[in-house]
C-alpha cells in the first residue's frame, strides 16, 4: 500500500512538472522551431568544427556549457511523404550503422502540428574498437525527426549525453513537439 501511494505521489509530481521554456524561431519559409531557454546558436566555424560535413546543418543551437545541441538539417530527397514507412526503416538501420550500439526508446511515426514525422528517440554508444583501444565509450542520448517538405528532407536532432537523458528527455520531446514546417 505505501509502495502504491508513494508511486501515484510521484505520478502526480511529475504529471504538474512546468513544461520546458521555449523561445519560437522562424529558420525560413514556412519554417519555425522551438529553442530551449539558454541555448545559443552556434555561429559558422563552431558549426564547422563540430559537425564537419560537407553539408552543413541549416542551424545549431547549443546550451551555456556546449554538451547538448539542437540542429536542424535539410537534404535533398527523391522520397515522398507516402513513403515513410519505407523511410522510417531505412533510417532505422542507418542509424544502427552509425553507432557501436543504439538501444531505442521510441520509434514511430507521429502527427506534430498537423505535419507527419518519423521519430526516433535511442541511447547510442560509440566504442573504442581499435586493438588498442583506450578511449572510454561515448553514449548519448537522442532524439530525431525526419520529415518530407516537397523534395527535401528536414532532420531535426537534439543531442544529450545519455547520463543526462532524465534531464534532457522533457526538453528534448518539447522541442520535437514545437516543430512547424508549412
Amino acid at each position: 500500500m505505501k509502495t502504491l501511494i508513494f508511486f501515484l505521489v510521484i505520478l502526480g509530481l511529475v504529471g504538474f512538472a512546468p513544461s520546458p521554456k521555449l523561445t519560437v524561431l522562424k529558420l525560413g519559409t514556412g519554417l519555425s522551431v522551438g529553442v530551449p531557454a539558454g541555448f545559443q546558436p552556434l555561429p559558422d566555424d563552431g558549426i564547422a568544427a563540430k559537425y564537419p560535413s560537407p553539408r552543413k546543418p541549416l542551424a545549431v543551437f547549443s546550451n551555456p556549457t556546449g554538451r547538448v545541441d539542437f540542429s536542424v538539417s535539410v537534404r535533398p530527397t527523391t522520397f515522398e511523404s507516402m513513403d515513410y514507412v519505407v523511410l522510417q526503416k531505412i533510417y532505422k538501420s542507418s542509424i544502427q550503422r552509425l553507432y557501436t550500439n543504439v538501444k531505442f526508446l521510441k520509434e514511430d511515426i507521429r502527427p506534430v502540428n498537423g505535419r507527419d514525422y518519423v521519430h526516433f528517440e535511442f541511447v547510442s554508444t560509440v566504442s573504442d574498437t581499435r586493438r588498442s583501444g583506450q578511449l572510454a565509450p561515448i553514449k548519448r542520448y537522442q532524439c530525431v525527426q525526419y520529415a518530407i517538405q516537397k523534395d527535401q528532407l528536414f532532420i531535426f536532432t537534439f543531442v544529450a549525453p545519455a547520463e543526462e537523458q532524465t534531464q534532457w528527455q522533457p526538453t528534448a520531446l518539447a522541442v520535437m513537439a514545437a516543430i512547424e514546417l508549412k
